[in-house]
């Protein structure tokens, strides 16, 4: 696991050592305190509603792009080649990579703690349902991150490595809309593989354990998936 950690450390470097961490970072924030200011001064809602329910689809753009580098770049320029010769299990250098994408999404959303400290400067803050919502929002975004890195073990170029994560990740947020004009029977299933069905529930401030597997085994999956694909390059 060493190595894991020290490939997510070289990767946070590279990530604030170029723009795409800043430009990521201020899109991200732009976006959310647009909505979330905007529900506080003009609808006069003090809470974090609007800046939660915004996420399922925010971070199905957001989270890609976060991603989409991680493995591609590294195909396009070579330089995986030089990392897989090294004595580094597969597995390590796709957690390694996920945890430093992790990590980037963790200050991402810690810095909208700011909205949370607002609505506590304006009237009471509900805490049960706004610690449930950044939970969920962190385990939103790990299945994001995971499917992320998944795509990007499957080409060297980093625009279809985000158009695939995009897809997958847009394809699970829509799930929950389209519950309505879908057949009685099909429902629970869709309803189950829904990012954002299980969201709503945690953003609510009610931890359910299902939840949580939810969002733990879209990432496993993914993350093995990332790492077949990985190591698919021995049986060439």
């Amino acid at each position: 696991m060493n190595a894991a950690l020290t490939i997510a450390k070289r990767e946070i470097r590279t990530y604030f050592n170029s723009p795409i961490a800043y430009i990521v970072l201020t899109v991200f924030l732009l976006l959310a305190g647009y909505l979330f200011f905007g529900s506080l001064f003009i609808e006069r809602q003090a809470d974090l509603r609007s800046y939660f329910n915004l996420m399922p689809l925010l971070l199905a753009f957001i989270v890609p792009a976060m991603a989409m580098r991680l493995i591609a770049e590294e195909k396009g320029s070579g330089s995986l080649e030089m990392l897989i010769t090294m004595p580094v299990p597969d597995w390590q250098v796709i957690v390694g990579k996920f945890l430093a994408g992790m990590a980037l999404l963790a200050v991402m959303v810690g810095l909208t703690l700011c909205y949370a400290a607002t609505v506590m400067a304006v009237g009471p803050l509900d805490k049960g349902p706004a610690i449930g919502g950044y939970l969920g929002v962190l385990l939103m975004g790990g299945t994001y991150m995971a499917i992320g890195v998944m795509a990007s073990t499957f080409t060297r170029n980093q625009i279809v490595a985000f158009i695939i994560a995009f897809a997958i990740s847009f394809a699970l947020y829509l799930f929950y809309r389209l519950l309505p004009f879908t057949p009685e029977s099909l429902r629970p299933v869709l309803s189950y593989l829904s990012v954002e069905s299980h969201f709503e529930a945690i953003s609510k401030g009610v931890i359910d354990s299902r939840d949580i597997i939810y969002y733990l085994s879209v990432m496993v999956v993914s993350l093995v998936i990332a790492t077949v694909s990985l190591e698919s390059r021995k049986w060439k």
